[in-house]
Protein backbone atom coordinates (compact mmCIF):
# COMPACT_ATOMS: atom_id res chain seq x y z
CA UNK A 1 0.00 0.00 0.00
CA UNK A 2 1.23 3.24 -0.97
CA UNK A 3 1.36 6.34 1.42
CA UNK A 4 -1.69 9.03 -0.16
CA UNK A 5 0.18 11.91 1.91
CA UNK A 6 3.57 11.35 -0.13
CA UNK A 7 1.30 11.24 -3.41
CA UNK A 8 -0.49 14.48 -2.41
CA UNK A 9 2.70 15.62 -1.78
CA UNK A 10 4.31 14.23 -4.59
CA UNK A 11 2.34 13.57 -7.76
CA UNK A 12 4.54 13.64 -10.16
CA UNK A 13 7.30 11.50 -8.58
CA UNK A 14 4.78 8.89 -8.29
CA UNK A 15 4.07 8.84 -11.50
CA UNK A 16 7.90 8.65 -13.03
CA UNK A 17 8.19 5.65 -10.47
CA UNK A 18 5.19 3.41 -11.64
CA UNK A 19 6.23 4.77 -15.35
CA UNK A 20 9.88 3.18 -14.66
CA UNK A 21 7.59 -0.18 -13.88
CA UNK A 22 6.11 0.90 -17.37
CA UNK A 23 2.60 1.27 -16.05
CA UNK A 24 0.49 4.64 -16.90
CA UNK A 25 -0.09 7.55 -14.22
CA UNK A 26 -2.37 6.98 -11.55
CA UNK A 27 -1.53 10.16 -9.37
CA UNK A 28 -4.76 12.14 -11.12
CA UNK A 29 -7.14 8.73 -10.31
CA UNK A 30 -6.11 8.78 -6.92
CA UNK A 31 -5.79 11.76 -5.84
CA UNK A 32 -9.89 12.70 -7.32
CA UNK A 33 -10.59 9.44 -4.89
CA UNK A 34 -8.47 10.95 -2.19
CA UNK A 35 -10.27 14.50 -2.57
CA UNK A 36 -13.87 13.42 -2.75
CA UNK A 37 -13.27 10.92 0.55
CA UNK A 38 -11.71 13.88 2.36
CA UNK A 39 -14.42 16.56 0.93
CA UNK A 40 -17.24 13.81 2.82
CA UNK A 41 -15.35 13.49 6.22
CA UNK A 42 -15.28 17.51 6.02
CA UNK A 43 -18.54 18.30 5.73
CA UNK A 44 -19.73 15.29 7.96
CA UNK A 45 -17.24 17.06 10.69
CA UNK A 46 -18.60 20.46 10.38
CA UNK A 47 -22.37 18.94 10.49
CA UNK A 48 -21.02 16.67 13.48
CA UNK A 49 -19.93 19.66 14.98
CA UNK A 50 -23.30 21.93 14.21
CA UNK A 51 -25.53 18.81 15.04
CA UNK A 52 -23.24 18.89 19.15
CA UNK A 53 -24.00 22.67 19.27
CA UNK A 54 -27.70 22.66 18.56
CA UNK A 55 -27.99 19.58 20.82
CA UNK A 56 -26.58 21.61 23.50
CA UNK A 57 -29.12 24.24 22.91
CA UNK A 58 -31.69 21.93 23.09
CA UNK A 59 -30.94 20.81 26.58
CA UNK A 60 -29.90 24.74 27.77
CA UNK A 61 -33.93 25.39 26.49
CA UNK A 62 -34.93 22.46 28.44
CA UNK A 63 -33.18 23.09 31.79
CA UNK A 64 -34.96 26.88 31.08
CA UNK A 65 -38.56 25.65 31.26
CA UNK A 66 -38.56 26.16 27.43
CA UNK A 67 -40.39 24.73 24.87
CA UNK A 68 -37.30 22.95 22.28
CA UNK A 69 -39.47 20.76 19.68
CA UNK A 70 -38.67 22.62 16.51
CA UNK A 71 -35.05 22.62 17.50
CA UNK A 72 -35.09 18.62 18.52
CA UNK A 73 -36.64 18.10 14.70
CA UNK A 74 -33.85 19.78 13.38
CA UNK A 75 -31.00 18.04 15.53
CA UNK A 76 -33.18 14.41 13.94
CA UNK A 77 -33.28 15.64 10.62
CA UNK A 78 -29.32 16.73 11.24
CA UNK A 79 -28.64 12.94 12.52
CA UNK A 80 -30.12 11.35 9.01
CA UNK A 81 -27.98 13.35 6.81
CA UNK A 82 -24.80 12.66 9.11
CA UNK A 83 -25.39 9.18 8.74
CA UNK A 84 -25.61 9.72 4.81
CA UNK A 85 -22.35 12.05 4.68
CA UNK A 86 -20.33 9.26 6.75
CA UNK A 87 -21.66 5.86 4.82
CA UNK A 88 -20.89 8.53 1.38
CA UNK A 89 -17.50 8.78 3.31
CA UNK A 90 -16.57 5.23 3.62
CA UNK A 91 -17.79 4.50 -0.05
CA UNK A 92 -15.19 6.72 -1.26
CA UNK A 93 -12.64 5.75 1.59
CA UNK A 94 -13.00 2.17 0.15
CA UNK A 95 -12.83 3.31 -3.44
CA UNK A 96 -9.66 5.22 -2.66
CA UNK A 97 -8.41 1.76 -0.85
CA UNK A 98 -9.01 -0.83 -3.64
CA UNK A 99 -7.44 1.61 -6.27
CA UNK A 100 -4.10 1.94 -4.05
CA UNK A 101 -3.96 -1.97 -3.20
CA UNK A 102 -3.86 -2.82 -7.52
CA UNK A 103 -0.79 -0.35 -7.60
CA UNK A 104 2.46 -2.29 -7.30
CA UNK A 105 5.13 -0.68 -4.57
CA UNK A 106 7.51 1.73 -6.74
CA UNK A 107 11.12 0.74 -7.51
CA UNK A 108 14.04 1.59 -5.19
CA UNK A 109 16.67 4.36 -7.26
CA UNK A 110 19.13 1.54 -7.78
CA UNK A 111 16.90 -0.36 -9.38
CA UNK A 112 17.59 -0.62 -13.24
CA UNK A 113 15.37 0.20 -16.12
CA UNK A 114 13.84 -2.45 -18.06
CA UNK A 115 11.11 -4.42 -19.57
CA UNK A 116 11.12 -7.70 -19.02
CA UNK A 117 14.86 -10.65 -17.34
CA UNK A 118 16.48 -9.54 -20.44
CA UNK A 119 16.99 -6.26 -18.47
CA UNK A 120 18.03 -7.93 -15.83
CA UNK A 121 21.75 -6.90 -14.32
CA UNK A 122 24.38 -9.53 -13.50
CA UNK A 123 25.36 -8.65 -10.05
CA UNK A 124 27.98 -11.84 -9.59
CA UNK A 125 28.49 -15.55 -10.59
CA UNK A 126 30.09 -17.81 -8.35
CA UNK A 127 31.43 -21.53 -9.37
CA UNK A 128 32.83 -22.90 -12.77
CA UNK A 129 30.27 -24.33 -14.65
CA UNK A 130 31.01 -28.68 -14.74
CA UNK A 131 32.09 -30.11 -17.76
CA UNK A 132 29.27 -32.61 -17.93
CA UNK A 133 29.37 -34.38 -21.76
CA UNK A 134 25.79 -34.98 -22.71
CA UNK A 135 24.13 -33.81 -19.66
CA UNK A 136 20.92 -35.24 -18.85
CA UNK A 137 17.76 -32.81 -17.86
CA UNK A 138 16.35 -34.34 -14.18
CA UNK A 139 13.48 -35.47 -16.18
CA UNK A 140 15.27 -38.04 -17.56
CA UNK A 141 17.74 -39.19 -15.15
CA UNK A 142 14.64 -39.17 -12.33
CA UNK A 143 12.51 -41.32 -14.12
CA UNK A 144 15.20 -43.60 -15.33
CA UNK A 145 17.10 -44.19 -11.27
CA UNK A 146 13.12 -44.93 -10.63
CA UNK A 147 12.60 -42.74 -8.32
CA UNK A 148 10.56 -39.38 -10.11
CA UNK A 149 7.46 -40.34 -10.95
CA UNK A 150 5.56 -37.79 -13.42
CA UNK A 151 2.62 -41.10 -14.58
CA UNK A 152 1.08 -41.57 -11.25
CA UNK A 153 1.65 -38.10 -10.34
CA UNK A 154 -0.83 -37.35 -13.50
CA UNK A 155 -2.92 -40.12 -12.06
CA UNK A 156 -3.57 -38.85 -9.15
CA UNK A 157 -3.58 -34.84 -9.70
CA UNK A 158 -2.98 -33.90 -13.15
CA UNK A 159 -0.26 -32.30 -14.88
CA UNK A 160 2.24 -30.13 -12.64
CA UNK A 161 2.71 -32.68 -10.07
CA UNK A 162 5.33 -34.89 -9.36
CA UNK A 163 5.87 -38.76 -6.74
CA UNK A 164 9.08 -38.87 -5.50
CA UNK A 165 10.49 -42.11 -4.52
CA UNK A 166 13.29 -43.84 -2.47
CA UNK A 167 16.72 -42.04 -1.94
CA UNK A 168 15.66 -39.53 -4.10
CA UNK A 169 12.12 -38.51 -1.86
CA UNK A 170 15.07 -39.11 1.00
CA UNK A 171 17.43 -36.34 -0.90
CA UNK A 172 14.55 -34.15 -0.85
CA UNK A 173 14.23 -34.01 2.72
CA UNK A 174 17.68 -34.07 3.62
CA UNK A 175 18.08 -30.62 1.52
CA UNK A 176 15.08 -29.04 3.75
CA UNK A 177 17.05 -30.34 6.57
CA UNK A 178 20.08 -28.86 5.69
CA UNK A 179 19.16 -25.55 4.98
CA UNK A 180 16.81 -24.82 7.92
CA UNK A 181 20.01 -26.02 10.11
CA UNK A 182 22.43 -23.28 8.08
CA UNK A 183 19.69 -20.45 8.11
CA UNK A 184 19.37 -21.16 12.35
CA UNK A 185 22.49 -22.41 13.13
CA UNK A 186 24.84 -19.84 10.79
CA UNK A 187 22.28 -17.28 10.09
CA UNK A 188 20.54 -16.86 13.73
CA UNK A 189 16.88 -17.03 11.70
CA UNK A 190 13.88 -18.48 14.22
CA UNK A 191 12.88 -22.21 13.03
CA UNK A 192 8.59 -21.83 12.42
CA UNK A 193 5.92 -24.18 11.84
CA UNK A 194 3.04 -22.34 10.28
CA UNK A 195 -0.42 -23.02 9.08
CA UNK A 196 -0.58 -23.51 5.03
CA UNK A 197 -4.10 -22.38 5.36
CA UNK A 198 -5.09 -18.86 5.56
CA UNK A 199 -7.37 -16.01 5.47
CA UNK A 200 -7.48 -13.60 2.72
CA UNK A 201 -6.37 -10.72 5.38
CA UNK A 202 -3.34 -12.74 5.55
CA UNK A 203 -3.19 -12.65 1.49
CA UNK A 204 -3.84 -8.75 1.26
CA UNK A 205 -1.37 -7.99 3.87
CA UNK A 206 1.40 -9.38 1.81
CA UNK A 207 0.05 -8.07 -1.48
CA UNK A 208 -1.36 -11.28 -2.89
CA UNK A 209 -4.94 -10.20 -3.00
CA UNK A 210 -7.11 -9.21 -4.63
CA UNK A 211 -4.87 -8.78 -7.31
CA UNK A 212 -3.40 -12.18 -7.81
CA UNK A 213 -6.16 -14.04 -6.64
CA UNK A 214 -6.50 -15.96 -9.66
CA UNK A 215 -2.45 -17.69 -8.72
CA UNK A 216 -4.44 -19.17 -5.64
CA UNK A 217 -5.40 -22.65 -4.41
CA UNK A 218 -9.00 -21.35 -2.38
CA UNK A 219 -10.75 -23.93 -0.23
CA UNK A 220 -14.49 -24.25 0.82
CA UNK A 221 -13.85 -23.23 4.23
CA UNK A 222 -12.96 -19.16 3.43
CA UNK A 223 -9.31 -20.21 3.36
CA UNK A 224 -6.79 -20.29 0.75
CA UNK A 225 -3.46 -22.55 0.59
CA UNK A 226 -0.22 -20.38 0.60
CA UNK A 227 2.03 -20.17 -2.23
CA UNK A 228 5.02 -19.11 -0.03
CA UNK A 229 5.62 -19.26 3.83
CA UNK A 230 6.40 -15.24 2.95
CA UNK A 231 2.35 -15.33 4.11
CA UNK A 232 2.42 -17.00 7.51
CA UNK A 233 5.88 -15.95 8.40
CA UNK A 234 4.96 -11.84 7.60
CA UNK A 235 1.92 -11.74 9.19
CA UNK A 236 3.04 -12.63 12.40
CA UNK A 237 3.50 -8.75 12.87
CA UNK A 238 0.22 -7.83 11.10
CA UNK A 239 -2.05 -4.97 13.37
CA UNK A 240 0.87 -5.02 15.79
CA UNK A 241 3.36 -2.35 17.36
CA UNK A 242 7.31 -4.32 17.45
CA UNK A 243 9.13 -2.67 20.05
CA UNK A 244 12.73 -1.54 18.34
CA UNK A 245 14.59 -3.65 20.56
CA UNK A 246 12.85 -6.87 19.56
CA UNK A 247 14.08 -5.85 15.81
CA UNK A 248 15.41 -7.30 13.49
CA UNK A 249 12.81 -10.08 13.73
CA UNK A 250 14.04 -13.22 11.49
CA UNK A 251 11.85 -16.43 10.68
CA UNK A 252 12.39 -19.30 8.64
CA UNK A 253 9.65 -22.04 7.68
CA UNK A 254 10.05 -25.30 5.60
CA UNK A 255 6.48 -25.73 4.00
CA UNK A 256 4.24 -27.04 1.11
CA UNK A 257 3.74 -24.34 -1.49
CA UNK A 258 0.81 -24.01 -3.92
CA UNK A 259 0.41 -22.58 -6.99
CA UNK A 260 -2.10 -22.41 -10.17
CA UNK A 261 0.75 -20.81 -12.44
CA UNK A 262 -2.31 -19.26 -14.00
CA UNK A 263 -0.09 -17.26 -16.24
CA UNK A 264 2.47 -20.04 -16.76
CA UNK A 265 0.35 -22.00 -19.53
CA UNK A 266 2.85 -23.93 -21.81
CA UNK A 267 5.79 -23.19 -19.51
CA UNK A 268 8.00 -25.40 -18.02
CA UNK A 269 5.63 -28.13 -18.91
CA UNK A 270 8.20 -31.05 -18.94
CA UNK A 271 9.88 -31.99 -15.39
CA UNK A 272 9.51 -30.52 -12.24
CA UNK A 273 10.77 -26.97 -12.44
CA UNK A 274 7.50 -25.54 -12.43
CA UNK A 275 5.12 -27.25 -9.94
CA UNK A 276 1.26 -26.69 -8.98
CA UNK A 277 2.41 -28.00 -5.45
CA UNK A 278 6.23 -28.02 -4.63
CA UNK A 279 8.52 -27.63 -1.16
CA UNK A 280 10.33 -24.34 -0.22
CA UNK A 281 12.65 -23.19 3.21
CA UNK A 282 11.24 -19.45 2.93
CA UNK A 283 13.09 -16.52 4.65
CA UNK A 284 11.72 -13.62 6.22
CA UNK A 285 13.06 -10.63 7.96
CA UNK A 286 11.28 -7.79 9.68
CA UNK A 287 13.49 -4.68 10.49
CA UNK A 288 13.55 -1.10 11.34
CA UNK A 289 13.55 1.17 8.11
CA UNK A 290 16.75 2.27 8.51
CA UNK A 291 18.16 -1.03 8.39
CA UNK A 292 16.32 -2.73 5.50
CA UNK A 293 19.12 -2.41 2.51
CA UNK A 294 21.92 -4.01 5.09
CA UNK A 295 19.40 -7.13 5.91
CA UNK A 296 18.30 -8.05 2.47
CA UNK A 297 22.25 -8.25 1.35
CA UNK A 298 22.45 -10.29 4.28
CA UNK A 299 19.48 -12.51 3.32
CA UNK A 300 20.63 -12.92 0.38
CA UNK A 301 24.12 -13.78 1.36
CA UNK A 302 22.47 -16.67 3.43
CA UNK A 303 20.22 -18.00 0.24
CA UNK A 304 23.63 -17.89 -1.81
CA UNK A 305 25.74 -19.61 1.11
CA UNK A 306 23.37 -22.61 0.36
CA UNK A 307 24.42 -22.88 -3.01
CA UNK A 308 28.26 -22.74 -1.84
CA UNK A 309 28.22 -25.90 0.34
CA UNK A 310 26.30 -27.36 -2.37
CA UNK A 311 29.19 -26.25 -4.92
CA UNK A 312 26.60 -25.35 -7.72
CA UNK A 313 27.57 -22.81 -9.59
CA UNK A 314 24.56 -20.07 -9.86
CA UNK A 315 24.41 -15.81 -10.88
CA UNK A 316 22.64 -13.25 -8.93
CA UNK A 317 20.72 -10.90 -10.66
CA UNK A 318 19.35 -7.45 -9.60
CA UNK A 319 15.97 -7.46 -11.65
CA UNK A 320 14.90 -4.44 -13.77
CA UNK A 321 11.84 -2.65 -13.34
CA UNK A 322 9.67 -4.58 -15.42
CA UNK A 323 10.54 -8.18 -13.84
CA UNK A 324 10.42 -7.44 -10.37
CA UNK A 325 7.38 -8.60 -8.31
CA UNK A 326 4.32 -6.83 -7.02
CA UNK A 327 4.98 -5.70 -3.59
CA UNK A 328 8.97 -5.38 -4.28
CA UNK A 329 10.84 -2.22 -4.36
CA UNK A 330 13.68 -4.30 -4.77
CA UNK A 331 15.00 -7.96 -5.95
CA UNK A 332 17.45 -9.99 -6.06
CA UNK A 333 17.25 -13.29 -8.08
CA UNK A 334 19.73 -16.31 -7.76
CA UNK A 335 20.25 -18.47 -10.66
CA UNK A 336 21.34 -22.00 -10.51
CA UNK A 337 23.44 -23.66 -13.19
CA UNK A 338 21.07 -26.46 -15.00
CA UNK A 339 23.63 -28.39 -16.78
CA UNK A 340 20.78 -30.34 -18.62
CA UNK A 341 19.52 -27.44 -19.75
CA UNK A 342 22.44 -25.46 -20.19
CA UNK A 343 21.07 -22.32 -18.53
CA UNK A 344 20.83 -20.62 -15.39
CA UNK A 345 17.48 -20.80 -13.86
CA UNK A 346 15.90 -19.21 -11.34
CA UNK A 347 16.02 -21.11 -7.42
CA UNK A 348 15.65 -18.18 -5.12
CA UNK A 349 14.14 -14.68 -4.92
CA UNK A 350 14.84 -12.12 -2.32
CA UNK A 351 13.12 -8.77 -2.38
CA UNK A 352 12.92 -5.76 -0.06
CA UNK A 353 9.59 -4.33 0.39
CA UNK A 354 10.00 -1.68 2.51
CA UNK A 355 6.99 -0.46 4.44
CA UNK A 356 4.66 -1.38 1.27
CA UNK A 357 3.39 -4.60 3.15
CA UNK A 358 3.82 -3.10 6.34
CA UNK A 359 0.88 0.08 5.48
CA UNK A 360 -1.29 -2.78 4.20
CA UNK A 361 -0.77 -4.87 7.65
CA UNK A 362 -0.82 -1.90 9.44
CA UNK A 363 2.20 -3.75 11.34
CA UNK A 364 4.43 -0.92 13.33
CA UNK A 365 8.06 -0.20 15.23
CA UNK A 366 7.72 1.77 18.66
CA UNK A 367 11.26 3.54 19.16
CA UNK A 368 13.13 3.18 22.58
CA UNK A 369 12.11 7.09 24.66
CA UNK A 370 9.93 7.72 21.45
CA UNK A 371 6.63 9.03 20.71
CA UNK A 372 4.51 7.74 18.25
CA UNK A 373 5.16 4.72 16.03
CA UNK A 374 6.30 4.36 12.45
CA UNK A 375 5.95 1.67 9.72
CA UNK A 376 8.37 -1.57 9.69
CA UNK A 377 10.13 -2.82 6.63
CA UNK A 378 9.46 -6.61 5.26
CA UNK A 379 11.69 -8.55 3.32
CA UNK A 380 11.42 -12.08 2.09
CA UNK A 381 13.40 -14.81 0.26
CA UNK A 382 13.61 -18.52 -0.87
CA UNK A 383 16.50 -19.81 1.22
CA UNK A 384 16.07 -22.02 -1.30
CA UNK A 385 13.18 -23.60 -3.57
CA UNK A 386 13.68 -27.35 -2.18
CA UNK A 387 12.82 -29.01 -5.87
CA UNK A 388 14.51 -26.58 -7.94
CA UNK A 389 17.75 -27.23 -5.63
CA UNK A 390 17.06 -31.10 -5.80
CA UNK A 391 16.71 -30.49 -9.65
CA UNK A 392 20.24 -28.49 -9.65
CA UNK A 393 22.04 -31.53 -7.46
CA UNK A 394 20.79 -33.97 -10.04
CA UNK A 395 21.91 -32.04 -13.21
CA UNK A 396 25.25 -31.06 -11.17
CA UNK A 397 26.29 -34.21 -9.74
CA UNK A 398 24.92 -36.49 -12.66
CA UNK A 399 27.38 -39.39 -13.31
CA UNK A 400 27.77 -41.03 -16.77
CA UNK A 401 25.91 -44.58 -15.57
CA UNK A 402 22.56 -42.43 -14.67
CA UNK A 403 23.58 -42.27 -11.01
CA UNK A 404 23.86 -38.95 -8.81
CA UNK A 405 26.94 -38.71 -5.99
CA UNK A 406 25.78 -36.74 -3.20
CA UNK A 407 26.72 -33.45 -2.32
CA UNK A 408 29.32 -33.54 0.52
CA UNK A 409 27.17 -31.82 2.84
CA UNK A 410 24.17 -33.51 2.37
CA UNK A 411 25.93 -37.56 3.55
CA UNK A 412 25.14 -36.94 7.16
CA UNK A 413 21.54 -36.50 6.40
CA UNK A 414 21.58 -39.41 4.38
CA UNK A 415 22.98 -41.53 6.29
CA UNK A 416 25.69 -41.87 4.75
CA UNK A 417 24.76 -42.30 1.41
CA UNK A 418 26.95 -41.23 -1.33
CA UNK A 419 25.58 -42.03 -4.22
CA UNK A 420 22.09 -42.51 -5.42
CA UNK A 421 21.52 -45.53 -7.94
CA UNK A 422 18.57 -47.34 -9.85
Amino acid sequence: MHDIKQIRQQPDAFDVGLARRGLPAESATILALDSAWRQSVQQAEVLQAERNAKSAEVGKIKREGGNADALMNEVTAMKDRLAALEAEAKTHEEALNAALATIPNLPADVVPNGKDENDNFEVRAWGARKDIKNAKDHSDLGPALGQMDFETAAKLSGSRFVVLKGQLARLERAIAQFMLDTHTEQFGYTECSVPVLVNDTALYGTGNLPKFKDDLFAANTGHFLIPTAEVSLTNFVNDTIVPEEQLPMRLTAFTPCFRSEAGAAGRDTKGMLRQHQFYKVELVSITAPESSDAEHERMTNAAETILQKLEIPYRTMLLCTGDMGFASRKTYDIEAWLPGQQKYREISSCSNCGDFQARRMNARLRRMNAKGTEFVHTLNGSGLAVGRTLIAIMENYQNPDGSITVPAVLQPYMGGIVKISA
